[in-house]
């Protein structure tokens, strides 16, 4: 696994252990299908949410959430809506998150979660 892998994957755990402290249940990781992927499907209040996770290890390429545009985040909700029928569950409402996470060598983690950003 390269180096943006393992930060990847170390980023995509970091977020699911966030949410779950933050009181969201973590119901999927790295879900599937022929349209793309979600890093994780979660709930939270009657609400089905799709959490894309950006991690970078310096701010030299921008804020890792700047790597969601909106023809992402259009996909990403789509997906989200999609799990859904697939795992037969009809929430009152869906929504994507992201979860930015910059790991820098030698600091903590920092972690900012932009709920809502498309639904």
């Amino acid at each position: 696994m390269g180096h943006n892998q393992e930060l990847g994957a170390a980023g995509e755990e970091l977020a699911a252990t966030y949410l779950t402290g933050a009181g969201y249940t973590v119901l999927e990781r790295n879900w599937r299908c022929n349209f793309g992927e979600l890093d994780i499907v979660a709930e939270t209040d009657g609400q089905v949410v799709g959490v894309e996770v950006k991690t970078r290890s310096s701010m030299g390429f921008g804020h890792p959430a700047e790597a969601v545009n909106p023809q992402k985040l259009r996909r990403l909700s789509r997906l989200v809506r999609r799990w859904c029928v697939t795992h037969r569950r009809n929430p009152h409402t869906v929504r994507v998150d992201v979860v930015a996470i910059l790991m820098a060598p030698g600091r903590e983690p920092g972690i900012e979660h932009l709920i809502g950003v498309e639904s």
